[in-house]
């Protein structure tokens, strides 16, 4: 198994609470749109168009698996890839985040639009 950042290997339920959580294109385009900057969740549902219930149920989800955290903002909660999970790509134009089990890369614009997956 990958180590995590702690340096602590991923058990194997860890790595599959990771790669569900990464199974689900709203959950993609929530990583997309975070890997820009903070966003609270009221910008995330203008983003991506979709109810504010919808995203806060993805969003758990990525909570949950350890890869986004959220923070109080007055009546708002924001949200941020965790730092640990994000990471430059040495020598290139784009950025990965790495799981601790796997990584996932994405172009310096971010990933297709939705609908156009490679």
């Amino acid at each position: 198994m990958k180590e995590t950042v702690a340096g602590e290997p991923r058990t194997p339920r860890q790595c599959a609470t990771v790669l569900k959580a990464l199974a689900d294109e709203t959950r993609l385009r929530l990583l997309e749109c975070l890997l820009v900057e903070e966003a609270c969740v009221t910008e995330l549902v203008l983003k991506l168009n979709r109810p504010q219930p919808h995203v806060s149920h993805h969003l758990r989800i990525l909570r949950d698996a350890g890869l986004v955290e959220g923070r109080q903002a007055g009546k708002q909660v924001c949200y941020r890839i965790t730092p640990g999970v994000r990471r430059p790509l040495a020598h290139r134009q784009g950025r990965a985040l790495d799981f601790g089990c796997c990584e996932l890369r994405f172009p310096a614009r971010g990933l297709p639009a939705a609908g156009r997956m490679p």
